[in-house]
């Protein structure tokens, strides 16, 4: 008989955006750090990300996040994003929900109050804190990756729309930022469709006309994202609220506000002169879940001003589970993958260096 392939998942959701923790099922990968390893999935190994996200076993809104070793000594584990565009460096909603199922698999065991650890994403570590109320993980804050304006205010004719003002900023990867209520828009749910429409036709314009180059980086590729932005309301002083909804692929807006986009208004507040270090901003999705961002402070990097922040947000577990991979299925497709599936009963270590897990027999699993 052939070996029975299975991968070990914890599903997990984070203002509504759901994440597929992969916690087993998948064997080490080559590369000296989690950005190695990141180019390792992308350039070798796309079935898991394609495996995950598309029928029969998931959809495009989801997102994957694979749990490895740590290459760093100081963190817990590490993780690499898988989306339906491809392998963002960073985000804060799959970041949030990596923290929580690091904590609710004991990888970190849990301590009742404020707790604080490293993850190492391929962006680098990731100081993680979390509060912990009778058991219950019950906030996850982390840090946002430094965020700038490389475009204020241009103008641009769109087909079908007309003139369109955006500005554009980096914070994990590069956003095109447009006012809704100059669209029409009220940021409700059901206007959802007509946003991913207006923000795909946005988008390929903006491709279409010019691209962006990060300071250091370099060349990312095209501007992949847009974000909606809400009227801001100071509910408090120093405390802001927006509506809110980000576009990420066609006919895909986020369930939730996205980490990276709320960096990205924290960066344009700033550059507008709207917010100062300890100021927070509450965005509020279509769905009416909210991450926190909080300005923590700025530096001149040559001709930028890079806001550093950190993003608040709350991860759920809403499965625990183990999906059997059958390559004989016309619906599945095992090339880019069959070749880092770990066999059902071959022993492997788990992300951060505990004990092994055997693969299928995991006791956590359903």
């Amino acid at each position: 008989m052939k070996p029975e392939l299975t991968i070990q998942l914890m599903d997990t959701h984070a203002g509504g955006d759901v994440s597929r923790i992969v916690t087993g099922g998948i064997d080490l990968l080559p590369g000296d750090n989690v950005r190695q390893q990141m180019e390792y999935l992308r350039d070798d190994a796309d079935g898991l990300r394609k495996l995950l996200l598309e029928e029969p076993y998931g959809i495009p809104e989801m997102s994957v996040d694979l749990l490895v070793p740590a290459t760093d000594p100081r963190a817990a584990a590490g993780y690499i994003i898988m989306e339906v565009m491809g392998y963002p460096i960073y985000s804060g909603s799959n970041t949030i929900c990596t923290a929580t199922a690091v904590l609710e698999a004991g990888i970190v065991p849990k301590q009742e109050g404020r707790q604080s650890f490293l993850l190492e994403s391929p962006a680098g570590l990731v100081q993680i804190d979390a509060v912990v109320h009778d058991g219950v993980v019950e906030a996850i804050t982390c840090e946002g990756l430094p965020s700038y304006i490389h475009t204020h205010r241009a103008d641009i004719d769109v087909p079908g729309i007309g003139p369109v003002t955006y500005s554009v900023a980096y914070s994990g990867g590069f956003y095109a930022l447009v006012n809704a209520a100059e669209l029409g828009f009220h940021l409700t749910l059901d206007e959802e469709p007509d946003l991913a429409r207006a923000a795909h036709a946005i988008v390929e314009a903006i491709q279409a006309e010019r691209g962006f180059s990060h300071y250091t980086l370099g060349d990312v590729g095209p501007l992949p994202f847009l974000h909606f932005m809400g009227p801001e309301h100071e509910i408090a002083k120093g405390h802001f609220r927006s509506r809110s909804a980000t576009y990420v692929h066609p006919g895909v807006i986020c369930r939730s506000t996205t980490g990276t986009g709320t960096s990205a208004r924290l960066a344009l507040m700033h550059y507008e002169g709207r917010v100062q270090p300890g100021d927070k901003l509450e965005t509020i999705s279509l769905r009416e879940t909210g991450f926190i961002g909080e300005f923590t402070s700025v530096q001149q990097e040559g001709e930028y001003q890079v806001v550093r922040n950190n993003i608040t947000g709350k991860g759920y577990v809403i499965a625990r589970s183990h999906i059997v991979v059958n390559c004989d299925d016309p619906m599945v497709e095992c090339d880019g993958l069959h070749h880092i599936l770990s066999s059902r009963h071959r022993q492997h270590p788990s992300p951060a260096g505990n004990a092994p897990v055997l693969d299928g027999d995991d006791p956590e699993q359903g």
